[in-house]
């Protein structure tokens, strides 16, 4: 799911559509669309983390339906007794938020481990569907998918055909190696002097670059740096080639943990919207305008936000620095002159 600097996929350079090393490969083999192997719990529990090869700690968590958010359901998912939901992971994933497991079969990550939860508050078993980034919508938009959790990003552009439920911050971080006392403290001043490394055409490097320019204008020097895949730039980062890497939070916190134990650990050393500075980013439950789902869905989160197990799923992947405190049905997304 690449991205780019297109008003459509501004949005993909901080959401899923960013690549970071996948635990699997078991995904490349397969195309469009596909059934998701998932596996079941004992009632009233739901395993996140599972098979996640230490993308998380796996964490079994109680959750129980709730006969009043259920109630809220439109009539025909309530018949169905199914939340059929969207992960655009194909072809290959994106580890922490959606990948196969270490079974090589089993969808798992932040996202599809989120709409189970969520699912079981609903009194709904949950049936995954994987796909590619742009099928994802088509399901969405044909009914085969009820809702989509696969780190997709409120815009104003999007409202125009689907709503909303807000669960986790679009942040952006900084890498630094953990030896490294640098922080970026949310000032871009703080970058003065730095050699930092960006993806080309992604939201983040349109930002950095937006940085570098002012930098210039005082008379300081932000020096950005481009490597050709993922690979190359932690190499860069290890041997002191540069200082920071500017990308998607998860895609950092999930390196921080795969290089916790080695002489090359890594850390986040601070984070920035990928909406830019005058408006927090955030990540949405996302499904068809006027479906119905949201107001249930946001339901649904504000349970487990409230009764703690959204916090330990959050937890269990490494990100609890995009925690939301409330659910939030169609709140403000990117402008249009900023999608």
């Amino acid at each position: 799911m690449p991205s780019h600097l297109s008003r459509r996929a501004v949005f993909r350079g901080i959401t899923a559509a960013t690549a970071v090393a996948t635990l699997a490969t078991g995904l490349a083999a397969c195309g469009g669309d596909s059934e998701a192997v998932t596996k079941t719990d004992a009632t009233g529990t739901v395993t996140v983390g599972r098979l996640s090869n230490g993308a998380a700690e796996e964490t079994a968590l109680k959750v129980s339906e709730v006969k009043s958010i259920s109630a809220e359901l439109p009539a025909s998912v309530r018949r169905s007794g199914k939340l059929v939901i969207g992960v655009g992971a194909l072809p290959s994933g994106s580890a922490p938020l959606n990948f196969v497991g270490s079974d090589q079969k089993t969808l798992t990550g932040s996202e599809p481990d989120l709409g189970r939860l969520v699912a079981a508050v609903l009194g709904l078993k949950p049936e995954i569907r994987n796909s590619t980034w742009e099928n994802l919508f088509v399901g969405v938009d044909s009914g085969k998918v009820d809702v989509a959790f696969s780190n997709v990003t409120v815009t104003e552009e999007r409202k125009r055909k689907y709503e909303f439920a807000s669960y986790r911050k679009d942040n952006l971080a900084f890498e630094v190696l953990k030896k490294n006392s640098w922080n970026f403290d949310g000032d871009y001043e703080n970058l003065a002097g730095k050699t930092v490394s960006v993806g080309a055409g992604t939201n983040q490097e349109k930002i950095l670059l937006e940085w570098k320019a002012r930098l210039a204008k005082e008379g300081k020097k932000l020096t950005v740096k481009y490597f050709p895949d993922q690979n190359a730039t932690n190499l860069a980062l290890s041997s002191g080639k540069i200082d920071a890497f500017l990308g998607p939070n998860p895609a950092v916190a999930y390196r921080a943990r795969q290089t916790a134990n080695t002489p090359n650990a890594t850390r986040n050393a601070g984070t920035f919207s990928g909406a830019g500075e005058t408006l927090q980013g955030l990540i949405a439950a996302t499904a068809k305008k006027d479906s119905g789902l949201a107001k249930p869905l946001a339901d649904a989160l504000n349970h487990l936000i409230e009764h703690g197990q959204y916090g330990k799923w959050l937890a269990a992947y490494g990100l609890s620095n995009e925690s939301v405190a409330k659910s939030e049905v169609n709140p403000p997304g990117l402008p249009l002159d900023n999608s």
